[in-house]
Protein backbone atom coordinates (compact mmCIF):
# COMPACT_ATOMS: atom_id res chain seq x y z
CA UNK A 1 0.00 0.00 0.00
CA UNK A 2 2.72 2.36 0.85
CA UNK A 3 4.56 1.72 -2.39
CA UNK A 4 1.41 2.35 -4.40
CA UNK A 5 0.86 5.62 -2.71
CA UNK A 6 4.37 6.69 -3.47
CA UNK A 7 3.94 5.79 -7.14
CA UNK A 8 0.74 7.75 -7.29
CA UNK A 9 2.41 10.66 -5.61
CA UNK A 10 5.32 10.66 -8.10
CA UNK A 11 2.89 10.40 -11.04
CA UNK A 12 0.88 13.26 -9.68
CA UNK A 13 4.00 15.38 -9.34
CA UNK A 14 5.07 14.58 -12.90
CA UNK A 15 1.62 15.51 -14.28
CA UNK A 16 1.61 18.76 -12.45
CA UNK A 17 5.09 19.59 -13.73
CA UNK A 18 4.08 18.82 -17.30
CA UNK A 19 0.93 20.93 -16.97
CA UNK A 20 2.92 23.75 -15.49
CA UNK A 21 5.52 23.48 -18.24
CA UNK A 22 2.81 23.66 -20.88
CA UNK A 23 1.31 26.66 -19.16
CA UNK A 24 4.74 28.31 -18.94
CA UNK A 25 5.34 27.53 -22.60
CA UNK A 26 2.09 29.21 -23.55
CA UNK A 27 3.00 32.20 -21.40
CA UNK A 28 6.45 32.38 -22.98
CA UNK A 29 4.90 32.05 -26.43
CA UNK A 30 2.42 34.79 -25.62
CA UNK A 31 5.22 36.94 -24.22
CA UNK A 32 7.29 36.43 -27.34
CA UNK A 33 4.30 37.30 -29.50
CA UNK A 34 3.75 40.49 -27.54
CA UNK A 35 7.46 41.33 -27.71
CA UNK A 36 7.47 40.63 -31.45
CA UNK A 37 4.42 42.76 -31.94
CA UNK A 38 5.99 45.57 -29.94
CA UNK A 39 9.17 45.16 -31.94
CA UNK A 40 7.22 45.42 -35.19
CA UNK A 41 5.37 48.48 -33.93
CA UNK A 42 8.65 50.12 -32.93
CA UNK A 43 10.09 49.36 -36.35
CA UNK A 44 7.00 50.79 -38.03
CA UNK A 45 7.23 53.88 -35.82
CA UNK A 46 10.89 54.39 -36.76
CA UNK A 47 10.06 54.02 -40.44
CA UNK A 48 7.23 56.53 -40.04
CA UNK A 49 9.57 59.10 -38.55
CA UNK A 50 11.98 58.72 -41.47
CA UNK A 51 9.17 58.91 -44.02
CA UNK A 52 9.75 55.30 -45.17
CA UNK A 53 6.74 53.63 -43.50
CA UNK A 54 4.63 51.56 -45.91
CA UNK A 55 0.99 52.38 -46.34
CA UNK A 56 -1.57 49.96 -44.86
CA UNK A 57 -2.83 49.19 -48.32
CA UNK A 58 0.69 48.17 -49.37
CA UNK A 59 0.99 45.90 -46.29
CA UNK A 60 -2.35 44.29 -47.08
CA UNK A 61 -1.29 43.77 -50.67
CA UNK A 62 1.95 42.21 -49.47
CA UNK A 63 0.13 39.72 -47.25
CA UNK A 64 -2.22 38.76 -50.09
CA UNK A 65 0.69 38.29 -52.48
CA UNK A 66 2.60 36.19 -49.93
CA UNK A 67 -0.47 34.00 -49.27
CA UNK A 68 -1.09 33.53 -52.99
CA UNK A 69 2.54 32.60 -53.63
CA UNK A 70 2.59 30.09 -50.78
CA UNK A 71 -0.69 28.56 -51.95
CA UNK A 72 0.64 28.38 -55.49
CA UNK A 73 3.83 26.71 -54.26
CA UNK A 74 1.86 24.17 -52.22
CA UNK A 75 -0.50 23.40 -55.12
CA UNK A 76 2.04 23.38 -57.95
CA UNK A 77 5.05 21.68 -56.34
CA UNK A 78 6.14 20.14 -59.61
CA UNK A 79 6.56 23.57 -61.28
CA UNK A 80 8.53 25.07 -58.44
CA UNK A 81 12.22 24.46 -58.04
CA UNK A 82 13.36 25.33 -54.58
CA UNK A 83 16.87 26.33 -53.86
CA UNK A 84 19.02 24.27 -51.61
CA UNK A 85 19.39 25.50 -48.10
CA UNK A 86 22.68 27.14 -47.35
CA UNK A 87 24.42 27.19 -44.09
CA UNK A 88 23.12 30.20 -42.19
CA UNK A 89 24.84 32.22 -39.57
CA UNK A 90 23.09 32.54 -36.20
CA UNK A 91 22.06 36.10 -37.03
CA UNK A 92 20.64 35.10 -40.41
CA UNK A 93 18.81 32.19 -38.80
CA UNK A 94 17.19 34.43 -36.19
CA UNK A 95 16.18 37.00 -38.84
CA UNK A 96 14.75 34.28 -41.01
CA UNK A 97 12.65 32.96 -38.15
CA UNK A 98 11.49 36.44 -37.32
CA UNK A 99 10.44 37.04 -40.94
CA UNK A 100 8.62 33.72 -40.99
CA UNK A 101 6.89 34.58 -37.74
CA UNK A 102 5.90 38.08 -38.86
CA UNK A 103 6.07 38.78 -42.63
CA UNK A 104 6.09 42.58 -42.21
CA UNK A 105 9.84 42.47 -41.59
CA UNK A 106 10.37 40.85 -44.98
CA UNK A 107 8.12 43.42 -46.64
CA UNK A 108 10.14 46.30 -45.27
CA UNK A 109 13.20 45.02 -47.11
CA UNK A 110 11.36 45.19 -50.44
CA UNK A 111 10.83 49.00 -50.16
CA UNK A 112 12.91 51.14 -52.50
CA UNK A 113 15.34 53.51 -50.80
CA UNK A 114 16.11 56.99 -52.22
CA UNK A 115 19.06 59.17 -51.53
CA UNK A 116 17.75 62.55 -50.39
CA UNK A 117 19.42 65.83 -49.45
CA UNK A 118 17.58 67.84 -46.83
CA UNK A 119 18.72 71.46 -46.54
CA UNK A 120 18.21 73.72 -43.55
CA UNK A 121 16.80 77.22 -43.94
CA UNK A 122 20.31 78.57 -43.46
CA UNK A 123 21.69 76.28 -46.14
CA UNK A 124 18.85 77.26 -48.46
CA UNK A 125 19.54 80.92 -47.78
CA UNK A 126 23.23 80.49 -48.46
CA UNK A 127 22.46 78.59 -51.64
CA UNK A 128 20.09 81.37 -52.76
CA UNK A 129 22.69 84.03 -51.96
CA UNK A 130 25.32 82.05 -53.82
CA UNK A 131 23.00 81.69 -56.82
CA UNK A 132 22.24 85.42 -56.78
CA UNK A 133 25.94 86.18 -56.50
CA UNK A 134 26.70 83.91 -59.43
CA UNK A 135 23.93 85.60 -61.46
CA UNK A 136 25.22 89.02 -60.43
CA UNK A 137 28.77 88.03 -61.36
CA UNK A 138 27.51 86.70 -64.69
CA UNK A 139 25.52 89.89 -65.28
CA UNK A 140 28.56 91.91 -64.26
CA UNK A 141 30.69 89.98 -66.70
CA UNK A 142 28.09 90.51 -69.45
CA UNK A 143 27.83 94.22 -68.57
CA UNK A 144 31.60 94.55 -68.53
CA UNK A 145 31.75 92.78 -71.88
CA UNK A 146 29.08 95.09 -73.30
CA UNK A 147 30.93 98.12 -71.93
CA UNK A 148 34.13 96.82 -73.46
CA UNK A 149 32.37 96.36 -76.79
CA UNK A 150 30.87 99.85 -76.57
CA UNK A 151 34.27 101.23 -75.63
CA UNK A 152 35.86 99.51 -78.61
CA UNK A 153 33.01 100.69 -80.82
CA UNK A 154 33.38 104.21 -79.43
CA UNK A 155 37.13 104.17 -80.04
CA UNK A 156 36.54 102.81 -83.51
CA UNK A 157 33.97 105.54 -84.14
CA UNK A 158 36.37 108.17 -82.79
CA UNK A 159 39.07 106.92 -85.14
CA UNK A 160 36.63 107.01 -88.05
CA UNK A 161 35.53 110.53 -87.07
CA UNK A 162 39.19 111.60 -86.77
CA UNK A 163 39.95 110.18 -90.22
CA UNK A 164 36.87 111.89 -91.60
CA UNK A 165 37.90 115.14 -89.90
CA UNK A 166 41.43 114.90 -91.24
CA UNK A 167 40.13 114.21 -94.73
CA UNK A 168 37.90 117.28 -94.57
CA UNK A 169 40.49 119.43 -92.83
CA UNK A 170 38.54 119.46 -89.54
CA UNK A 171 40.24 119.28 -86.18
CA UNK A 172 37.38 117.17 -84.82
CA UNK A 173 34.20 115.67 -86.26
CA UNK A 174 31.25 116.14 -83.90
CA UNK A 175 28.74 113.29 -83.97
CA UNK A 176 25.42 114.34 -85.49
CA UNK A 177 23.79 111.62 -83.41
CA UNK A 178 24.83 113.37 -80.22
CA UNK A 179 23.51 116.67 -81.51
CA UNK A 180 20.02 115.17 -81.76
CA UNK A 181 19.97 114.93 -77.97
CA UNK A 182 18.43 118.22 -76.78
CA UNK A 183 20.17 118.13 -73.38
CA UNK A 184 23.56 117.48 -74.98
CA UNK A 185 22.96 120.26 -77.51
CA UNK A 186 21.88 122.76 -74.86
CA UNK A 187 24.71 121.97 -72.45
CA UNK A 188 27.49 121.98 -75.02
CA UNK A 189 26.47 124.72 -77.43
CA UNK A 190 24.29 127.22 -75.60
CA UNK A 191 23.97 129.53 -72.62
CA UNK A 192 20.40 130.62 -71.89
CA UNK A 193 19.91 133.93 -70.12
CA UNK A 194 17.58 133.87 -67.13
CA UNK A 195 15.28 136.32 -68.89
CA UNK A 196 14.13 133.73 -71.43
CA UNK A 197 13.43 130.06 -72.12
CA UNK A 198 13.76 127.67 -75.04
CA UNK A 199 12.75 124.07 -75.78
CA UNK A 200 13.51 121.27 -78.23
CA UNK A 201 11.00 122.60 -80.75
CA UNK A 202 13.33 125.55 -81.43
CA UNK A 203 16.63 123.84 -80.70
CA UNK A 204 16.47 120.78 -82.89
CA UNK A 205 19.79 119.93 -84.49
CA UNK A 206 18.27 118.22 -87.51
CA UNK A 207 16.07 121.24 -88.23
CA UNK A 208 18.87 123.73 -87.54
CA UNK A 209 21.26 121.91 -89.86
CA UNK A 210 18.52 121.34 -92.42
CA UNK A 211 18.30 125.02 -93.33
CA UNK A 212 20.66 125.96 -96.14
CA UNK A 213 22.77 129.05 -95.53
CA UNK A 214 24.42 128.91 -98.92
CA UNK A 215 24.61 132.18 -100.86
CA UNK A 216 22.98 132.45 -104.24
CA UNK A 217 25.23 131.65 -107.17
CA UNK A 218 26.12 134.38 -109.66
CA UNK A 219 25.43 137.26 -107.30
CA UNK A 220 27.90 139.96 -108.30
CA UNK A 221 26.32 142.62 -106.10
CA UNK A 222 26.66 143.13 -102.35
CA UNK A 223 26.08 139.86 -100.52
CA UNK A 224 27.09 140.67 -96.95
CA UNK A 225 26.48 143.74 -94.80
CA UNK A 226 28.67 144.40 -91.75
CA UNK A 227 27.65 147.18 -89.35
CA UNK A 228 27.94 148.14 -85.66
CA UNK A 229 25.04 149.03 -83.42
CA UNK A 230 27.65 149.93 -80.77
CA UNK A 231 30.43 151.53 -82.79
CA UNK A 232 32.09 153.11 -79.73
CA UNK A 233 33.08 149.79 -78.16
CA UNK A 234 36.86 149.47 -77.81
CA UNK A 235 39.54 147.22 -76.33
CA UNK A 236 42.14 147.37 -73.59
CA UNK A 237 44.54 149.41 -75.73
CA UNK A 238 41.97 151.37 -77.79
CA UNK A 239 42.05 155.17 -77.98
CA UNK A 240 38.63 156.68 -77.09
CA UNK A 241 37.04 158.32 -80.15
CA UNK A 242 39.53 156.71 -82.55
CA UNK A 243 37.59 154.36 -84.83
CA UNK A 244 40.81 152.81 -86.09
CA UNK A 245 41.34 151.26 -82.62
CA UNK A 246 37.74 150.21 -81.93
CA UNK A 247 35.40 147.44 -83.00
CA UNK A 248 34.86 149.37 -86.25
CA UNK A 249 38.44 148.62 -87.28
CA UNK A 250 37.85 144.95 -86.51
CA UNK A 251 34.86 145.06 -88.90
CA UNK A 252 37.02 146.67 -91.57
CA UNK A 253 39.57 143.85 -91.31
CA UNK A 254 36.81 141.22 -91.61
CA UNK A 255 35.53 142.96 -94.72
CA UNK A 256 38.98 142.86 -96.29
CA UNK A 257 39.46 139.16 -95.51
CA UNK A 258 36.10 138.15 -96.97
CA UNK A 259 36.66 140.13 -100.15
CA UNK A 260 40.33 139.44 -100.80
CA UNK A 261 40.66 135.86 -99.49
CA UNK A 262 37.26 134.46 -100.35
CA UNK A 263 35.95 136.62 -103.19
CA UNK A 264 32.75 137.65 -101.41
CA UNK A 265 31.05 141.02 -101.94
CA UNK A 266 30.84 142.93 -98.67
CA UNK A 267 29.57 146.35 -97.53
CA UNK A 268 30.95 147.74 -94.28
CA UNK A 269 28.60 150.37 -92.79
CA UNK A 270 30.32 152.56 -90.18
CA UNK A 271 27.32 154.59 -88.97
CA UNK A 272 27.34 155.62 -85.27
CA UNK A 273 24.19 154.98 -83.21
CA UNK A 274 25.46 154.84 -79.61
CA UNK A 275 27.36 158.10 -79.23
CA UNK A 276 24.84 160.01 -77.17
CA UNK A 277 22.40 157.29 -76.09
CA UNK A 278 23.77 153.77 -75.92
CA UNK A 279 20.57 152.28 -74.47
CA UNK A 280 18.52 153.14 -77.55
CA UNK A 281 21.18 152.22 -80.12
CA UNK A 282 19.07 149.38 -81.60
CA UNK A 283 16.16 151.78 -82.12
CA UNK A 284 18.46 154.26 -83.85
CA UNK A 285 20.20 151.72 -86.06
CA UNK A 286 16.96 150.02 -87.18
CA UNK A 287 15.79 152.65 -89.71
CA UNK A 288 19.28 152.96 -91.22
CA UNK A 289 19.43 149.19 -91.59
CA UNK A 290 16.05 149.11 -93.29
CA UNK A 291 17.17 151.75 -95.77
CA UNK A 292 20.40 149.93 -96.64
CA UNK A 293 18.53 146.66 -97.25
CA UNK A 294 15.94 148.44 -99.35
CA UNK A 295 18.62 150.03 -101.48
CA UNK A 296 20.60 146.79 -101.75
CA UNK A 297 18.14 143.92 -102.19
CA UNK A 298 21.04 141.61 -103.11
CA UNK A 299 22.23 141.53 -99.47
CA UNK A 300 21.69 138.04 -98.04
CA UNK A 301 23.71 138.25 -94.83
CA UNK A 302 23.67 140.93 -92.12
CA UNK A 303 26.38 140.88 -89.42
CA UNK A 304 26.23 143.18 -86.38
CA UNK A 305 29.76 143.20 -84.94
CA UNK A 306 30.15 143.98 -81.22
CA UNK A 307 32.59 143.70 -78.32
CA UNK A 308 31.39 142.09 -75.08
CA UNK A 309 31.75 143.43 -71.54
CA UNK A 310 33.05 141.09 -68.81
CA UNK A 311 34.70 141.21 -65.39
CA UNK A 312 38.15 142.80 -65.41
CA UNK A 313 39.66 139.50 -64.27
CA UNK A 314 38.29 137.65 -67.32
CA UNK A 315 40.43 137.31 -70.43
CA UNK A 316 38.65 135.72 -73.38
CA UNK A 317 41.56 134.41 -75.40
CA UNK A 318 42.45 131.25 -77.33
CA UNK A 319 45.30 130.24 -79.60
CA UNK A 320 44.52 129.86 -83.28
CA UNK A 321 47.26 129.11 -85.79
CA UNK A 322 49.85 130.10 -83.20
CA UNK A 323 48.28 133.51 -82.54
CA UNK A 324 46.68 134.86 -79.38
CA UNK A 325 43.10 135.26 -80.53
CA UNK A 326 40.07 136.79 -78.84
CA UNK A 327 37.21 134.36 -78.39
CA UNK A 328 33.95 135.22 -80.11
CA UNK A 329 30.32 134.55 -79.22
CA UNK A 330 27.19 134.31 -81.38
CA UNK A 331 24.16 136.01 -79.85
CA UNK A 332 20.44 135.41 -80.45
CA UNK A 333 17.33 137.22 -79.26
CA UNK A 334 14.26 134.99 -78.87
CA UNK A 335 11.55 137.71 -78.66
CA UNK A 336 10.27 135.94 -75.57
CA UNK A 337 10.81 136.51 -71.84
CA UNK A 338 10.28 134.14 -68.95
CA UNK A 339 8.07 136.65 -67.14
CA UNK A 340 5.78 137.68 -70.01
CA UNK A 341 6.12 135.00 -72.67
CA UNK A 342 6.04 135.98 -76.35
CA UNK A 343 6.58 139.68 -77.08
CA UNK A 344 4.20 140.61 -79.94
CA UNK A 345 5.70 144.02 -80.62
CA UNK A 346 9.16 142.41 -80.97
CA UNK A 347 8.09 139.59 -83.26
CA UNK A 348 10.80 138.00 -85.41
CA UNK A 349 9.59 136.03 -88.45
CA UNK A 350 13.16 134.89 -89.10
CA UNK A 351 13.91 133.51 -85.63
CA UNK A 352 14.30 129.90 -86.82
CA UNK A 353 16.66 131.06 -89.61
CA UNK A 354 18.68 133.18 -87.17
CA UNK A 355 19.07 130.23 -84.79
CA UNK A 356 20.07 127.93 -87.66
CA UNK A 357 22.69 130.39 -88.91
CA UNK A 358 24.34 130.92 -85.52
CA UNK A 359 24.27 127.19 -84.75
CA UNK A 360 25.89 126.24 -88.06
CA UNK A 361 28.55 128.88 -87.41
CA UNK A 362 29.14 127.52 -83.89
CA UNK A 363 29.33 123.92 -85.10
CA UNK A 364 31.81 124.79 -87.84
CA UNK A 365 33.92 126.72 -85.33
CA UNK A 366 33.99 123.75 -82.94
CA UNK A 367 35.03 121.35 -85.69
CA UNK A 368 37.66 123.54 -87.36
CA UNK A 369 38.78 125.79 -84.50
CA UNK A 370 37.98 124.11 -81.15
CA UNK A 371 37.97 126.58 -78.26
CA UNK A 372 37.68 129.62 -80.50
CA UNK A 373 34.00 130.29 -79.77
CA UNK A 374 32.08 130.63 -76.53
CA UNK A 375 28.62 129.11 -76.10
CA UNK A 376 25.88 130.71 -78.20
CA UNK A 377 24.04 133.15 -75.97
CA UNK A 378 20.23 133.27 -75.94
CA UNK A 379 18.40 136.29 -74.51
CA UNK A 380 14.82 137.53 -74.38
CA UNK A 381 14.56 140.40 -76.88
CA UNK A 382 15.10 140.88 -80.64
CA UNK A 383 18.23 143.00 -81.27
CA UNK A 384 17.36 143.92 -84.88
CA UNK A 385 17.80 140.31 -86.05
CA UNK A 386 14.40 140.39 -87.73
CA UNK A 387 15.43 142.28 -90.87
CA UNK A 388 17.10 139.34 -92.62
CA UNK A 389 16.93 135.52 -92.33
CA UNK A 390 20.74 135.21 -92.27
CA UNK A 391 21.31 137.73 -89.48
CA UNK A 392 24.21 137.30 -87.09
CA UNK A 393 25.15 139.23 -83.94
CA UNK A 394 28.80 138.56 -83.03
CA UNK A 395 30.61 139.55 -79.82
CA UNK A 396 34.37 139.76 -80.56
CA UNK A 397 36.29 139.40 -77.32
CA UNK A 398 35.72 141.92 -74.52
CA UNK A 399 37.20 145.13 -73.06
CA UNK A 400 40.01 143.04 -71.50
CA UNK A 401 41.29 141.86 -74.88
CA UNK A 402 43.77 143.81 -76.97
CA UNK A 403 42.92 145.14 -80.40
CA UNK A 404 45.42 142.72 -81.92
CA UNK A 405 43.66 139.74 -80.31
CA UNK A 406 40.35 140.98 -81.72
CA UNK A 407 41.86 141.48 -85.18
CA UNK A 408 43.35 137.98 -85.08
CA UNK A 409 39.85 136.60 -84.41
CA UNK A 410 38.66 137.83 -87.80
CA UNK A 411 40.81 135.31 -89.65
CA UNK A 412 39.08 132.14 -88.36
CA UNK A 413 35.71 133.97 -88.39
CA UNK A 414 36.12 134.81 -92.09
CA UNK A 415 37.03 131.18 -92.84
CA UNK A 416 33.98 129.87 -90.93
CA UNK A 417 31.67 132.31 -92.72
CA UNK A 418 33.06 131.15 -96.05
CA UNK A 419 32.52 127.46 -95.16
CA UNK A 420 28.94 127.96 -93.94
CA UNK A 421 27.90 130.33 -96.74
CA UNK A 422 29.49 128.64 -99.73
CA UNK A 423 30.10 124.93 -99.03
Amino acid sequence: MRKKRMRRSRFSVNAKAITQRKRSGKQIHLFLCIVSLLFVLVCYQNMSETGNAPAMKQIGTYFMEETSVKAWKNCMLIMVTEEKEHLLSPVSYILGKLEAFYPICGFSETLTEYDTQIESDLATGLLTENTKKQEADLEKDVTAEEKQKKKKKSKKKEKEELKSAQASGKAVDISREKLNDFDYLLQNFYQVDRTTTIDSSQLNAEALLGKSMKLKDGNEDVQILIYHTHSQEGYADSVPGDASTSVVQVGEYLTTLLEENYGLHVMHHTGEYDVEDRDNAYSYSGPALEQILAENPSIEVVIDLHRDGVAETTHLVSEVNGKQTAQIMFFNGLSRTTANGEIPYLANPYLADNLAFSFQMKLAAEEYYPGFTRSNYLKGYRYNLHYCPKSLLVEVGAQTNTLEEAMNAMEPLADILHKVLTQ
